[in-house]
């Protein structure tokens, strides 16, 4: 488990990347070519794990975080990728699904490494520790093979140039695009407003990500009860992701969101009264069910309110805001575990941000955010 230090630390390294990142990817003519250098900088950094040993941690510590920042970065000009490549009609749809196939290839992958460690001889592994290194191999091939098709296949969407000549004018221009962005927020005031509530209740489930297996950890949960838990929320989360998918083309995004929003609610005060293992995987089919689809359908409603030709700058403020899940949720859960000396307690105070998070996507006018970017 990541401490609360280690958590803020990588969160605020990732911001500046990614902002900058967003203004870069709308004012440069190759946005593949940046996705692509972003992967496989994350990539060769997750190769480097692989050379870990003894005391190097120095060097752990500065390649994850590299590795980190590239994914964080490269999250933001795919994300861009949405509003161009799907009609408004089908965005939901299209977002859901795109989780729903990461859910697949993460779980394969997982399910393969966890074996590799739990059973290294059975693959002709000397020991854990190896099968350890080797797992990040597998995730850095894997993450640079799987990003191919993209580079090949998907059309380079239009992008708006502005005739920076150098690295040094693109980076100027790029900062002075991010102020234009943050002012261009008022415009598409519907749109800004679902950030707000975005960091709020991202702050409530980023915390339940992180902290889910220290919490099943201090409650006397084993190890192997905690790796099956995270196995059964990536493959139970495949059909729930294409079902809100669904969902939001009959009721809505915003409406299946509050929906999801709900069930956390309740996942927070069933996980205070949680004292088994049964009742450990219950809770983790709970966030399976809404995890994918509630994160999905928030990165497709925003997409529906942002000007498309622009989609990278506003998806680095949407990073932006969801990163700070992984600061002030934490953060928070520490705080209240402290002051009641319980986790058991403090699980409790993660509620807010779903009920806080909730009560703002409710201001929220989606037919008058749309109309605000049809008619700019």
């Amino acid at each position: 488990m990541e401490d609360t230090d280690s958590l803020v630390m990588r969160g605020l390294a990732r911001l500046l990347a990614e902002d900058m990142t967003g203004a870069i990817a709308d004012r440069s003519s190759r946005k593949k070519q940046l996705l692509a250098l972003f992967a496989y900088i994350g990539s060769g950094a997750t190769i480097g794990l692989l050379f870990l040993t003894g005391t190097r941690w120095l060097l752990g510590a500065a390649l994850f975080i590299l590795a980190n920042i590239a994914f964080g970065a490269s999250v933001v000009v795919y994300n861009s990728f949405l509003p161009q490549l799907a009609k408004p009609d089908d965005r939901d749809a299209v977002s859901s699904r795109g989780w729903a196939i990461g859910y697949i290839g993460g779980g394969l992958l997982l399910a393969l490494n966890v074996a590799w460690i739990l059973s290294p001889s059975t693959f002709g592994i000397s020991d854990a520790g190896q099968a350890s290194r080797l797992s990040f191999l597998s995730v850095a091939l894997w993450w640079a093979l799987f990003s191919i098709p993209l580079f090949r296949r998907v059309p380079e969407p239009a992008v708006v140039g502005f005739g920076a000549s150098s690295t040094a004018a693109l980076m100027r221009a790029s900062l002075l695009g991010l102020l234009h962005t943050l002012r261009d927020l008022r415009r598409y005031r519907q749109a800004f407003l679902l950030l707000v509530a975005f960091v709020i209740y991202s702050d409530g489930i980023g915390t339940i990500i992180r902290l889910a297996t220290s919490y099943g950890t201090e409650l006397g949960l084993n190890q192997g009860s905690l790796i099956t838990a995270i196995l059964l929320v990536q493959f139970v989360g495949i059909p729930f992701a294409f079902l809100f998918g669904m969902l939001a083309g009959r009721i809505g995004a915003k409406t299946a969101i509050f929906i999801a929003l709900a069930v956390y609610t309740l996942i927070t005060v069933a996980g205070y009264y949680m004292k088994t293992e049964r009742d450990f995987y219950i809770l983790a089919f709970m966030v399976a069910s809404v995890q994918g689809g509630s994160q999905a359908l928030s990165r497709s409603l925003f997409a529906s309110m942002i000007p498309k030709e622009r989609s990278s700058e506003f998806f680095g403020f949407f990073s932006i805001f969801e990163k700070f899940g992984a600061i002030a949720g934490p953060a928070a859960f520490e705080v209240a575990s402290r002051t009641t000396g319980s986790s058991r307690s403090a699980i409790l105070s993660v509620m807010v941000f779903f009920i806080a998070g909730a009560v703002v996507l409710a201001f929220v006018d989606v037919r008058a955010g749309q109309q605000a970017v049809r008619g700019k």
